[in-house]
């Protein structure tokens, strides 16, 4: 057995150079502190969406993403397709879990300060795949054309339709239409098995350039030490194993809540029916659901939703563009006041969360 597969490498280097990949991987480092451990979170994200990529070519052998049949084929792939059930909870849940990992891995590199020079790109690139994430979640929403889904796309798609002057063309260049229509589901297919993926596949791709190439960030408190008091590991195999066991763990906790608390179906999306009571959305998206709830209708001159999307937009991109203007930690010094502004805002999502859950 041993020979065969010395030869099967053999083979392999030969063609493929094996060993200089290797070689290469054992010459990166992977800094050891107090903090290293936010450091796999960056790979769980990546795990969860190859699970994502994986389960959901499997679903698109069987669905038909029309309204007439989108529904009756999800029926199909959980009731008559063997484990398919099981690929459809497993997809759905490694949605939420990519969003759950990509989000503390962002608040991770931020009260690290590892956007800081030179790794701007790296964070800017980083946060625009976590919106891409979050629009994967999004369209995805709507392919099982259930009731639930129906209305919660209708509740968003309005939400967005309010936004001044760019509002009502972003309105309908969502739904196709005025209304969420079978044209509105044909479009959120598309963004998730064709837009979206190919935009995630070049962002991601220049991502993990970005981060070889600079390497990983270690924290100003560690940066201020002598190389000689630094220490590290090798990426290859200490840091790979590590990761790769962590990724076991991942694959379990997937199949443990994929196999006891299987995704739900519900009933069909009928657009003459009244929304039923409590439509709430994913819980990335609450807790801007539920502050757009406790803004009052009207502020002054302006409508109290408009005023809360243009904050969570300002409030979007000042939070993608914090390295260039964080002009304090450019300078190698701890801004404090960004830090316990980030403990606000992670504070925040959490309690508005719960509350919206809970409502």
């Amino acid at each position: 057995m041993n020979r065969v597969l010395r030869r099967t490498y053999d083979w392999l280097d030969e063609r493929l150079q094996v060993s200089d990949l290797i070689e290469f991987m054992k010459k990166k480092s992977v800094p050891v502190h107090r903090h290293s451990v936010w450091y796999y979170f960056g790979g769980v994200s990546l795990f969860l969406f190859i699970i994502q990529v994986v389960t959901g070519i499997l679903l698109l052998l069987y669905y038909k993403g029309s309204e007439e049949l989108a529904f009756e084929s999800i029926q199909f792939i959980i009731s008559k397709v063997e484990f398919g059930w099981l690929i459809r909870s497993i997809h759905s849940w490694a949605a939420n879990l990519f969003i759950l990992s990509a989000f503390i891995h962002m608040f991770s590199v931020f009260f690290e300060k590892a956007y800081r020079k030179p790794r701007e790109l790296t964070w800017v690139s980083g946060i625009l795949l976590l919106f891409l994430g979050m629009g994967f979640g999004f369209s995805g929403y709507l392919l099982p054309w259930n009731e639930l889904a129906f209305f919660a796309t209708k509740v968003g798609t309005d939400i967005a339709g309010v936004i001044p002057i760019v509002g009502k063309p972003i309105l309908i260049f969502l739904r196709g239409g005025e209304d969420v229509t079978g044209a509105t589901l044909s479009r959120f297919f598309g963004f998730h098995v064709a837009v979206l993926p190919a935009l995630f596949t070049v962002i991601l791709g220049l991502h993990l350039l970005l981060v070889q190439r600079q390497g990983m960030s270690i924290p100003m408190s560690v940066e201020k030490l002598p190389p000689s008091e630094r220490k590290t590991m090798p990426f290859f195999p200490n840091f790979f194993l590590r990761d790769l066991l962590l990724w076991l763990l991942v694959l379990n906790l997937l199949a443990v809540l994929a196999v006891f608390f299987p995704w739900e179906l519900g009933a069909k999306a009928d657009p003459f029916a009244p929304a039923p009571a409590g439509i709430k959305p994913e819980w990335y998206f609450m807790f801007m659901f539920q502050t757009l709830k406790y803004i009052p209708g009207q502020l002054w001159i302006f409508e109290g939703e408009v005023v809360g999307i243009l904050l969570f937009a300002c409030a979007g991109l000042a939070w993608t563009l914090v390295p260039f203007w964080d002009r304090t930690t450019a300078r190698g010094q701890e801004n404090r006041k960004l830090t316990y502004a980030g403990l606000f805002v992670v504070v925040y999502m959490i309690i508005l969360t719960i509350l919206g859950w809970l409502s």
